[in-house]
């Protein structure tokens, strides 16, 4: 599966990240005391919900041999009225595919891997090393 590291040393919240064999950089806002040197976590947070939705629709479109041109995914994280926290997630598929399609595409992108498992609420083990 995958394995990722982070590492911060004394600059403000810039943390240099490594997941995947690729480097990035996280950060927070000015408003949050960082110097928006990368995404704040929870930015990483929705890019990778939006790349998993993106790619397994494409994916599942290129089995069936769908027309889908492209797909484009809005996410805006936020709280809902009960204060729990929401991913709006807003999907526009590009293509001439009808209206069973595009259903069948929004039922797909309930099920990808990383929908699934932010819904599970996956369980985090912590060590010290």
């Amino acid at each position: 599966m995958a394995r990722g590291t982070a590492h911060i040393g004394k600059d403000t919240y810039t943390t240099q990240i490594e997941v995947g064999g690729h480097a990035l950089t996280g950060d927070e806002p000015a408003r949050n005391g960082g110097s928006g040197a990368g995404p704040a976590p929870y930015d990483y947070l929705l890019a990778g919900l939006g790349a998993c939705t993106a790619i397994t629709m494409r994916m599942y479109a290129d089995r069936k041999q769908w027309p889908v041109n492209a797909v484009d995914v809005t996410l805006h994280l936020t709280h809902g009225d009960d204060g729990a926290m929401v991913v709006l997630r807003t999907l526009v598929i590009h293509g001439a595919v009808d209206a069973a399609q595009l259903a069948r595409m929004v039922e797909i992108a309930e099920k990808t891997p990383v929908t699934l498992t932010l819904k599970a609420a996956m369980r985090i083990d912590t060590v010290l090393a």
